[in-house]
């Protein structure tokens, strides 16, 4: 849920997860993803997922990430980075230099005081960025996420920010329906080499298997959502 909680200005507590799954295949033409009109080449998610391996082996003991894990949170906050434009294209909402950094820097402050709490000392940017699984090169473009977001639920909560918990909660249902739809209308593919998009999260997932399995009890898990439900 780390991401979640970065939507509402407030970086989550560093924890990793590991995921299972096969190494990642070269992408026939060269896509790991395409959204709207615009191609995330395997080049670019590369270059991002390196980045976050390397983010992540400088805390050892406090990130785990596995290389699936890498990868597909790398290709995942690249296409949010794009339903959260096409969010603001479609509501009118821009966003300047200064608002973007302003939003990162109070996204940080609040990571940064929940991971403080938890014990953790020394709680850079790099860290929080790492453990939320997001490569810290796109630093600026989660800035402008930030903002974007913050500005919606501000417009939805009457011209400032919601004072009360129901008051946030229905602020961010909101949002969530509003980024459904800009995903929606991005047309989002994702390469089955890398897994699918799903929509309940907004996350690449691998996706299930398909292998036929022995009759009897298995354990329950979460369904994915393959397809916008707004």
């Amino acid at each position: 849920m780390l991401w979640r909680l970065i939507k509402a200005s407030a970086i989550v507590a560093v924890t990793g997860v590991a995921l299972a799954g096969c190494a990642v295949q070269p992408l026939k033409m060269g896509a790991a993803a395409i959204v709207g009109s615009q191609r995330i080449s395997v080049a670019t998610l590369g270059s991002e997922s390196t980045n976050l391996s390397q983010a992540a082996k400088q805390y050892p003991g406090v990130v785990t990430l596995s290389q699936t894990q890498v990868t597909q949170s790398a290709l995942s906050w690249l296409i949010r980075y794009q339903i959260q434009e096409e969010l603001a294209r479609q509501n009118g909402i821009t966003v300047s230099p200064a608002q973007a950094t302003a939003a990162l820097a109070a996204a940080y402050a609040n990571a940064k005081a929940s991971a403080e709490e938890q014990g953790l000392t020394n709680v850079s940017l790099n860290l929080i960025l790492a453990a939320s699984g997001i490569p810290p090169n796109t630093s600026p473009q989660l800035g402008r996420y930030e903002a974007i977001s913050n500005q919606y639920i501000d417009r939805v909560s009457g011209g400032k920010s919601p004072t009360t918990s129901s008051a946030q909660t229905a602020a961010e249902d909101k949002l969530n329906n509003a980024e459904c739809r800009a995903a929606k209308a991005l047309n989002i593919q994702v390469n089955p080499q890398y897994g699918q998009l799903d929509y309940t999260e907004l996350q690449v997932v691998t996706a299930p298997s398909k292998v036929s399995r022995p009759a009897g009890p298995t354990a329950s898990a979460s369904p994915i959502a393959s397809a916008p439900a707004c």
